[in-house]
């Protein structure tokens, strides 16, 4: 099933769709709808690509280790305020 919509859109962008439908051989329907597929497609590759990475930071010990208290104790210790 297909819905139908109409949207506005800037004259200048009109005119490259056109174009791009006519050098791709495809109705302007069809190039639209294929935008419209690739940006939610990305925008779900990014929400998955997300995930994961939230999914790794969960599982690292963020806790400071002992060489990095004292590094970072000395180095402070040593700066004059």
């Amino acid at each position: 099933m297909a819905m139908k919509t109409a949207v506005s859109i800037p004259d200048p962008l009109f005119r490259a769709a056109e174009r791009l439908a006519r050098r791709r051989g495809l109705r302007r329907s069809q190039l639209y709808a294929e935008a419209l597929e690739r940006l939610v497609g990305a925008e779900r590759s990014d929400e998955d690509l997300l995930a994961q990475i939230n999914l790794v930071v969960a599982g690292v010990d963020t806790a400071p280790d002992g060489f990095i208290r004292e590094a970072a104790h000395r180095s402070l210790a040593s700066v004059e305020w």
